[in-house]
């Protein structure tokens, strides 16, 4: 099978995804079994050999930052 893990800062955090979509809230991902998700994180990397989506976790915004 083709599914991947996604894995936010390094832990895992969803198995068996079949889908992932960008969303403006995160990213939108399935799965066979669960209800569909969002991740508040940015792709890093997709390693397609072992199956795993890398993301970070998104930095919230600074006050008084310009």
């Amino acid at each position: 099978m083709c599914q991947a893990a996604i894995y936010l800062n390094d832990e895992k955090v969803m198995e068996d995804v079949i889908w992932m979509e960008p969303t403006e809230d995160g990213i939108l991902v399935h799965t066979f079994f669960d209800e569909p998700q969002v991740i508040k994180g940015k792709l890093q990397a997709i390693d397609l050999l072992k199956h795993r989506v890398l993301l970070t976790a998104e930095q919230p915004a600074t006050e008084g930052a310009a």
